[in-house]
């Protein structure tokens, strides 16, 4: 099973090279994690958007075009539907959002002509590499759903436990997080928990282990599992964190982002293809993980 982002480049470098499609390319920490991933034989890019920045750009972080496709589009609105209409017309496996707004990004990725739009629901699942942890940790909607009914986080438990899978993890474990470790009526998340526990049990959510409500403490730490007198097979060892809505999600990912010594990659599923939705803020390094993300699941996918 991949436990680093080290064995998530290793692994990605073992599958056969994908192509990631950029929207608005003309991006400096976009164009390095592509010239990264191309570099180390992951993916192949076909860049849509500013010819002339993305060439200026590339000319100062010593990137070699030769063997890249370009497509000139100055509207950043067609460059990202050109960049979808790639993965959808299977010139390439997966999409990347460039220097473009997410809201127009994604109206490209489900444009019911060209897009990627599928009967499922789309969340964002984010991958850590925590240093005190000897595996990857998963949090989930921390961008995309902002509050999940019972329904779709059923939705959202799949996407995750699908990129928990093409990680090598053959039954993930799902921790349902709220604020305590109990069921109670006045705390809707316990509701969903119970709930998501008791489908999983009886066979009606698949390939993973579902066990909550758990508090985060109790998800993480045997010890503090193990203190609270809780007995569960997912208490301790979580490698799925289901957050209970997207301020929880968000909290989580930005405190592990930014205060701990973690690596991090994320990208939406949910859609016909892996979709790299990365912040301005993200480093290279974040973009260049996401993308081999993406690599993996798009080879679970194909």
């Amino acid at each position: 099973m991949v436990n680093s982002f080290e064995s998530v480049l290793r692994k990605a470098k073992e599958i056969e090279r994908k192509t990631v499609s950029v929207a608005v390319a003309q991006d400096e920490h976009v164009l390095e994690a592509v010239k990264a991933a191309n570099e180390q034989g992951i993916a192949n890019a076909i860049l849509v958007g500013d010819e002339k920045e993305i060439r200026e750009i590339a000319n100062r972080i010593d990137m070699d075009l030769s063997n890249v496709e370009i497509i000139n589009e100055l509207d950043i609105k067609k460059a990202a539907r050109t960049a979808v209409e790639c993965v959808s017309s299977k010139r390439a496996h997966m999409v990347m959002k460039g220097l473009i707004d997410t809201a127009n990004f994604l109206r490209a990725v489900l444009d019911k002509e060209i897009g990627l739009r599928t009967k499922g629901l789309m969340s964002h699942v984010a991958v850590f590499e925590i240093p005190k942890f000897d595996r990857l940790i998963l949090v989930t909607d921390a961008a995309m759903n902002k509050y999940p009914d019972l329904k779709e986080k059923v939705e959202i438990v799949k996407n995750a436990v699908m990129v928990s899978k093409a990680l090598g993890n053959k039954l993930p474990k799902v921790a349902p997080i709220c604020a305590v470790e109990v069921v109670n009526p006045k705390m809707p998340p316990t509701l969903d928990a119970a709930a998501l526990s008791q489908m999983n049990a009886r066979g009606q959510i698949k390939g993973c282990l579902i066990d909550g409500p758990l508090a985060i403490d109790n998800a993480l730490s045997e010890e503090a599992a193990k203190h609270k007198g809780i007995e569960s097979p997912v208490a301790g060892k979580a490698d799925i964190m289901l957050m209970p809505n997207i301020e929880a999600g968000n909290v989580m990912y930005k405190t592990l982002a930014f205060t701990t010594e973690s690596k991090n990659g994320g990208l939406l599923i949910g859609a016909a293809a892996p979709v790299i939705v990365t912040s301005r803020a993200d480093s290279y390094e974040t973009k260049m993980n996401s993308i081999a993300l993406a690599a993996l699941v798009a080879e679970l996918l194909n």
